[in-house]
């Protein structure tokens, strides 16, 4: 409300209930509404509560209340400041939510939860101080793994499902084998048998638990629970609060996860894991308004013609774009017009995904055109992508599109290109096709489908399609509607209305993985450059190495085309009477084919599909004295390889050095930087204000030694058997000190 009072509905015998994702909800009782003014104090806030609720004993019960925009986590108010942070917190807010819950005994049933609705409530619950939602999550949780054939999308997800069962039992454990292709885990209780392995699964997509024992003897209550809320699970946990509310201290934290999930943290633990949720939320954040709109201005500096754009949105979001000129150059004058879209994973920088538009050269080899960073791949990340990608392309050419059309690609694609054809890519569409075999089937009839389905995909002409298709039918009515289902104009050659010319997956995610260093995270104004660098590399690599290439054809499409030579000398060629123009030609082979070499076409649509002419069409060219180079598309030519890589990418020096750049204090939130391994060095005195101690003996109390090398003898010794030099030496120091 913004006038140092908020207005809160005051709600008696309601139930609350918590979903599975942990927000709460509130039903039933009564209502009563009251002001609740920021100057008040504590104790003037339960009188309030309490005359309100007609003389309610308010000492028996708890004030509670949540967060705006968060309906997992009651926030407690005992004292004055409390008080004042609630009302600070919603000022903005027309009403707010304040939950008075009776205090009970430990063995009490408990059920706390928030309202859905837009208003305000003080609700009277019976709880314990765990609360219910600590029983709603562990109940969960504790079915999270099931047993052997469970899958996973990733070993990150599998890690995570076993904390949260571990955190349910009340067991500890350790990994045996923990890696990207499989993860062995037992239990650290003494003789405990319960060990789970899991691994990739056979189609090497999914993550599968393949063995668990299923006894558990160490379960207990008297566990040391701290162990298991690791620095990266306090982060995740408390992230989303911390977001709402950025003084969210150490001390409140452990107490909050002691409440909700029964686990003890000391402040140490709790400290750790704000710093690293604070680096989630904000660095990257600040970074985007920071350091991002001057990387863009570098590189438009640094590389005329380069598009780069961030735009950075609410909760810590943004999104980067960048597409150098010398990628959009050789995209539009050397490649051919064919576009992968993809999502890579910017490892270890989880936060972070590149959506990446990737062409194809002469050679069949990746060329990066665009890419944006982003916090994850969703529907409107790839709207905005797609139309910066617009923005960055000329309209000469119509460009056919390639991804898995995952995340409204399909709708995407044709809303911002609306001239352009969208197919499948093959790499995706075999592994989703291996997710439908029947497990019962052996090995060998899987690949055997697998190879069928292969065939109908590189089939030229419908009726060699309808031929695998009803091969595949013969095994599985199943498989050969799932893939009519999927629309066979997306990803078969005999009825896709795109120019692939042979080309049907792209292998951007591991090119870019490579690229990125794994030991450690990058900052994405260092990212971007590191991926800036490799592309510079990439392209003065190539266009060094095709300098020794003769006229022509690359040398992949050369050898394509010689293998179609070879198969051309057993052909027959007759001209058709009824061509006036000496263009049709018919080639005999097994079946009868139609060739026109005016219109570059062959009834076999081998050569319409891939570019370079196919056996009979070379057939025509030898019986008429004409060169098959002359038939080729011109993206498979030398020139046009060059063409590609005629542009550089130029450096940009100091990337993370700019003038304008703000110095450390005065960001928002500090620099976290991480602890060097071993003990830290001292920081050696400066030698001209030394002072060195002089040594005394403690046995003669003289200077200059110590009592080891004190050659006084003590009272009742002899004097040792000394030169007469020295032992005069030693009676004027007794004489000295007496």
């Amino acid at each position: 409300m913004g006038t140092g009072q908020i207005v809160a509905v005051l709600q008696i015998g309601g139930e609350f209930t918590t979903d599975a994702d942990g927000l709460m909800s509130y039903s039933g009782g009564e209502a009563h509404a009251m002001l609740v003014k920021s100057d008040w104090t504590f104790s003037a806030f339960k009188h309030e509560i309490s005359s309100t609720l007609n003389n309610l004993k308010v000492d028996q019960f708890l004030f509670k209340y949540f967060l705006p925009k968060n309906n997992r986590t009651l926030i407690s108010i005992s004292n004055d400041k409390d008080l004042h942070r609630m009302v600070e917190f919603h000022a903005e807010s027309e009403t707010t939510y304040i939950y008075v819950i009776k205090k009970v005994d430990n063995s009490a049933k408990s059920v706390v939860a928030d309202s859905a609705t837009p208003t305000n409530a003080i609700a009277v619950v019976p709880t314990t101080p765990d609360g219910s939602k600590r029983q709603k999550v562990c109940t969960e949780w504790k079915d999270v793994i099931t047993g052997v054939g469970q899958v996973f999308e990733s070993p990150k997800d599998f890690r995570d499902a076993l904390h949260k069962y571990a955190i349910a039992h009340k067991f500890h454990y350790r990994f045996i084998k923990n890696d990207s292709t499989r993860v062995t885990a037992e239990c650290t209780g003494e003789d405990c048998p319960w060990r789970i392995h899991a691994s990739k699964s056979p189609a090497n997509i999914d993550f599968m638990i393949k063995k668990m024992s299923e006894t558990h003897t160490c379960e207990s209550e008297t566990v040391k629970s701290h162990r298991l809320a690791s620095q990266r699970w306090v982060a995740s946990v408390i992230k989303e609060k911390l977001r709402d509310s950025p003084h969210y201290r150490p001390r409140d934290i452990a107490n909050d996860l002691q409440q909700e999930y029964g686990l003890c943290l000391n402040y140490s633990q709790a400290w750790r894991g704000r710093s690293i949720a604070q680096r989630e939320l904000y660095s990257a954040h600040d970074e985007a308004c920071i350091q991002l709109p001057l990387f863009c201005e570098r590189i438009k500096e640094t590389n005329p013609g380069s598009v780069a754009t961030v735009v950075t949105m609410e909760d810590s979001k943004f999104c980067f774009f960048v597409a150098f000129h010398a990628s959009l150059y050789g995209f539009e004058h050397g490649c051919r017009p064919l576009l992968f879209l993809d999502a890579v994973s910017a490892k270890p920088n989880k936060q972070w995904k590149l959506l990446t538009a990737t062409s194809v050269d002469g050679e069949g080899d990746v060329f990066p055109v665009a890419f944006t960073v982003v916090d994850k791949e969703s529907r409107e990340n790839w709207h905005w992508f797609l139309e910066q990608l617009k923005y960055s392309l000329s309209a000469s050419h119509d460009v056919t599109f390639i991804s898995n059309g995952e995340n409204g690609l399909w709708d995407e694609v044709p809303l911002v290109f609306p001239d352009s054809h969208h197919g499948y890519c093959m790499d995706f569409l075999i592994e989703a096709f291996k997710k439908q075999l029947d497990d019962a089937w052996t090995e060998e009839v899987r690949d055997a489908m697998v190879e069928l389905l292969k065939r109908a995909i590189f089939s030229c002409t419908v009726d060699e399609f309808n031929q695998y298709m009803e091969q595949i039918k013969s095994e599985s009515d199943k498989l050969a509607e799932w893939l009519l289902e999927i629309k066979p104009e997306r990803w078969s050659d005999a009825l896709f209305m795109g120019s692939r010319y042979g080309q049907y997956s792209c292998n951007i995610s591991n090119t870019v993985v490579d690229w990125i260093p794994t030991r450690y995270e990058l900052p994405v104004v260092q990212l971007v450059d590191t991926i800036r660098c490799k592309l510079m590399e990439m392209m003065y690599t190539r266009r060094e190495s095709c300098n020794e290439w003769p006229d022509g054809l690359t040398p992949v499409a050369n050898q394509k085309l010689q293998e179609e030579v070879s198969k051309a000398h057993s052909l027959n060629v007759m001209p058709t009477e009824s061509d006036g123009d000496g263009n049709l030609f018919k080639v005999c082979d097994d079946s009868v084919n139609v060739v026109n070499i005016g219109t570059c076409d062959c009834t076999c649509r081998k050569w319409n599909v891939s570019g370079l002419p196919c056996m009979h069409a070379i057939a025509v060219f030898e019986c008429t004295g004409r060169y098959a180079y002359d038939f080729c598309v011109e993206y498979f030519t030398t020139k046009s390889y060059r063409s590609t890589y005629s542009m550089s990418i130029n450096p940009i020096p100091d990337v993370t050095l700019t003038d304008n750049s703000p110095s450390p204090a005065t960001l928002p939130f500090p620099i976290q930087t991480r602890r060097r391994v071993g003990r830290p060095k001292e920081k050696p005195a400066d030698p001209r204000i030394t002072i060195k101690r002089a040594v005394r003996c403690s046995r003669c109390k003289g200077y200059g030694h110590n009592k080891a090398t004190c050659k006084i003898p003590i009272s009742g010794e002899a004097l040792p058997a000394l030169p007469p030099a020295e032992l005069s030496d030693v009676h004027n120091k007794v004489e000295s000190c007496s």
